[in-house]
């Protein structure tokens, strides 16, 4: 069971550390982004994912600039951890922080700079900038509450998030028959502060609870799913829980979502501001080079490095 919580009440922080430390997920409402803004962003992607393979193409993302449209098992590591030679079943539209061209930070890191639009869908644009907007202030109060409950200033997270890395995939997962096991997105941890999801009306995201079971978030229609990666569990020392997910579609429909992941800047490394729980041994993670690792070996023939991060594997505690 994953447990709904309102953003607007005064135990909010308390509750949100209470849940964090179990399963790490958990469904936020008075949050304040209108439902209908859900409705009109997942209108416009089932527009986007409708066009034409050479309209694709021509915004596709590329080894050095991971922005724009991502093919249908395009991945290598979902392709190698999942499912043998195949790839997950999911095609993307990748979209990062909208950085100022004359901005000082793109000098500093050249995972900055402007996203790519298709051409022939300025709404998509449009839409997206607003519900990016819309995610930015629903995340502040969230971000604000997990410090609270850690007893952290929360202007301290506030700090790190000036030029965030801060990044958004929107995905459609085809139809699959009711009995297929074939996955959407393969078991994963997030690996970036904290996640926000509207998970919409048609089901396919799975929550590995604590004795092993996959369940699925019992969100109300009006919800933000929201869980922790595994920057803020390090930042906790543990105490809060990056818990493994995954997306399998066997509704026999078409899933459209659109993920928020919090990032924060670029030169910020990311240790334990609490000590740390005991067992618990992950690394230090570099910002900058971690976001850098991950388009790296999103690239196909591209291999993990051996010697960082275990990037969103189900082995690192």
């Amino acid at each position: 069971m994953i447990p709904v919580l309102d953003a607007r009440t005064g135990n909010f922080a308390a509750e949100l550390r209470r849940t964090s430390r179990d399963v790490g997920f958990v469904s936020v409402v008075g949050h304040g982004i209108p439902e209908t803004l859900f409705g009109r962003v997942r209108s416009t992607l089932r527009t986007l994912f409708a066009c034409s393979e050479d309209q694709k193409r021509e915004v596709m993302i590329e080894p050095h600039n991971y922005r724009g449209f991502i093919p249908l098992g395009f991945f290598t590591p979902n392709r190698v951890e999942a499912n043998g030679d195949q790839g997950d079943r999911y095609e993307g539209y990748k979209l990062h922080w909208e950085c100022p061209p004359d901005h000082p930070v793109m000098a500093a890191c050249d995972l900055y700079g402007p996203n790519r639009w298709p051409a022939d869908l300025p709404e998509l644009r449009a839409v997206i900038h607003e519900y990016w907007a819309a995610c930015d202030r629903a995340a502040a109060p969230i971000m604000a509450a997990f410090a609270d409950g850690l007893g952290i200033d929360p202007d301290v997270f506030a700090s790190w998030h000036t030029t965030p890395l801060t990044n958004m995939t929107l995905l459609h997962y085809p139809a699959q028959p009711p009995a297929s096991d074939a996955m959407g997105i393969h078991p994963h941890k997030d690996t970036n502060v904290i996640t926000l999801l509207h998970p919409g009306d048609v089901p396919g995201l799975e929550v590995r609870s604590r004795n092993g079971d996959w369940i699925t978030p019992d969100a109300p229609s009006d919800a933000l799913v929201v869980n922790v990666g595994e920057m803020l569990e390090l930042w906790s020392g543990g105490e809060y829980i990056a818990t493994p997910h995954r997306v399998v579609n066997r509704s026999g429909r078409e899933r459209y979502s659109f993920p928020f992941f919090v990032v924060p800047n670029h030169d910020i490394v990311v240790e334990p501001l609490l000590p740390r729980r005991a067992g618990y041994t992950a690394k230090p993670m570099p910002v900058g080079a971690l976001s850098a690792e991950v388009w790296r070996t999103n690239w196909p023939d591209e291999t993990p490095s051996t010697t960082g991060h275990d990037l969103g594997t189900l082995e690192c505690t």
